[in-house]
């Protein structure tokens, strides 16, 4: 079996009930991979952008949960800007099937299994 992949995900706050699902998936025993993410709901500090940096920089790759959320969630616009110096593979999923929110810099797809499967198999 193949070396477990690990992935980063991004997302807003007020979307952290679509992240506990996504983060579901990888629960599958078939998984080969599983998610990590750095949520808070305190402020951005240093010591918190450190540690995001550090997490990023031991993944395979990033998902980011685009929502309209993702718009205001200055966390969110960090992780994916660290990830982008760390010159991680990002891929955007919708959150919601509703909500089609255009994020720049990051090529978002639907939420369904191919198109997750098919960014963790790139990694």
């Amino acid at each position: 079996m193949a070396d477990k992949k690990v992935v980063f995900i991004a997302f807003a706050i007020e979307d952290e009930r679509q992240r506990d699902f996504l983060k579901g998936q990888s629960l599958h025993p078939r998984a080969p991979f599983e998610f990590i993410d750095m949520s808070v709901k305190q402020p951005y500090d240093k010591d918190w952008k450190d540690r995001v940096r550090t997490r990023i920089k031991r993944c395979d790759g990033v998902i980011v949960l685009v929502s309209k959320n993702s718009l205001t969630s200055s966390g969110q616009k960090w992780e994916i800007q660290c990830a982008k110096e760390e010159k991680k593979r990002l891929r955007g999923i919708y959150a919601y099937s509703d909500d089609r929110t255009n994020l720049e810099g990051v090529n978002t797809f639907a939420w369904n299994d191919k198109n997750i499967s098919d960014f963790i198999d790139l990694l």
